[in-house]
């Protein structure tokens, strides 16, 4: 049998580019996607923020682009920078977004886009509701699909409603994919305590686009993922489960360690409403299991690759961007089970959200030691060291920035109170 290490035979003559809007440099989701399909003897691209974007150093890209984006730009703008890449090629070329802006740009202009791109036949308007907190949730709803209960209030009088209404804690998440980027609600998902926390992050006026939902309690919940790949065939989808360890921020941020677990009611419940809508593409869904009731709630549904998608393999070396290429490049998908046991691990994130997790609880975490050779790591490689060298440069100058203000907001407090 082949060995998962040694993959699928992917169609090397067919490139890929690494797709994204928005400015986060300090993605180990993109690494993967030019990694896994490096290493497949895939032609990688990448579009990318500056020249020392840490993915850009990967040995795996062969041509960076620098097209930096905020979000903020408009459409046709971001639709003509991406022509111009594609363009640049020569030729079909398979793009992987990392983020939902990306996914939508490419979902709604898809006839224009094919011109250089082989893309999945996915409906234009479905990456937008899906992306959308508050029409996925009504979409759950429809579908009778489990989900949080959740309110997205119109203005500061709706937004206490739904804080009662709920109950605290609540969680604040920004609504809208494009809306995160140009009128941000919050920085990431966040729980808010009480009434008065919920007033103070809002003043009065224009109330930015917000969803708040229900907080289920850890102590009633776990955590699960699903990443998958349907294919334009509408046969059985790909579909991997695992369990998130720990997340940066704590419990509400990106997965800094996971393990891959079967979890056979997940991955039907996820298959089965991909059918249901015709969804076509890669996916990275978020669920919690809420004891309380029993019931597994969708949380998020991304319509892209996932930070984390490297967690899964099937034991044919497949994982959802391999898949990706082979179906659209007319070559077979070979199933198999998923590789149970895998560990994901993200380097320079897990360390606060593990030291976290000691200040909460008051003991040691799960997974403290270091993991085993055969995890996972999203940033450190042997054979791919330069990325994970830029990554640490990065990260050390982003938490000397934060100390920095820190101290300065004190030295200010303190001398206004001399």
């Amino acid at each position: 049998m082949r060995r998962a290490s040694d993959g699928p035979s992917l169609d090397r003559a067919v490139p890929a580019l690494l797709a994204k809007v928005g400015r986060y440099p300090q993605h180990h989701g993109g690494l993967g996607v030019v990694r896994t399909l490096g290493r497949a003897g895939v032609t990688v691209h990448a579009v990318v923020e500056d020249r020392l974007t840490p993915v850009a150093l990967s040995r795996h890209v062969s041509r960076a682009f620098v097209r930096p984006s905020t979000g903020r730009e408009r459409p046709d703008a971001l639709l003509a920078a991406l022509l111009g890449v594609g363009r640049s090629l020569g030729g079909p070329c398979v793009p992987v977004p990392t983020d939902d802006e990306a996914a939508i740009l490419i979902a709604e202009h898809a006839e224009v886009l094919a011109e250089c791109f082989l893309l999945p036949r996915v409906d234009p308007g479905l990456p937008r509701l899906l992306a959308g907190k508050a029409s996925l949730h009504a979409l759950c709803e429809e579908l009778g699909v489990g989900s949080p209960r959740s309110r997205a209030p119109a203005d500061r009088d709706e937004l206490v409603d739904a804080g009662r209404e709920l109950g605290f804690p609540v969680v604040l998440k920004n609504r809208d994919a494009w809306s995160r980027l140009r009128t941000p609600a919050v920085g990431s998902t966040t729980a808010v305590r009480d009434e008065r926390d919920l007033l103070d992050r809002f003043p009065p006026g224009t109330l930015p686009p917000v969803l708040v939902q229900e907080y289920i309690p850890r102590e009633a919940a776990e955590d699960w993922i699903t990443h998958l790949y349907c294919g334009d065939d509408g046969g059985p989808p790909v579909v991997f489960t695992g369990l998130k360890l720990r997340s940066w921020p704590p419990h509400a941020g990106v997965t800094t360690r996971a393990v891959a677990l079967g979890n056979p009611v997940l991955g039907e419940l996820a298959a089965d409403l991909c059918r249901r809508i015709g969804y076509r593409g890669v996916a990275d869904l978020d669920w919690r299991y809420d004891g309380r009731d029993g019931r597994y709630k969708l949380v998020d549904f991304n319509p892209r690759t996932g930070a984390q998608f490297r967690l899964f393999e099937n034991v044919r070396g497949v994982d959802v961007v391999r898949a990706l290429h082979l179906d659209l490049t007319g070559r077979e998908v070979p199933p198999g089970p998923q590789a149970d046991g895998r560990l994901f691990v993200a380097g320079p994130l897990d360390l606060p959200s593990a030291l976290a997790a000691l200040r909460e609880e008051r003991r040691l975490p799960p997974g403290l030691l270091l993991p085993s050779p055969g995890t996972e790591r999203a940033w450190l490689s042997a054979e791919d060291p330069l990325p994970a060298a830029a990554e640490g440069l990065r990260f050390l100058g982003t938490v000397a920035r934060r100390v920095g203000r820190e101290v300065r907001a004190r030295t200010a407090g303190a001398a206004r109170t001399a």
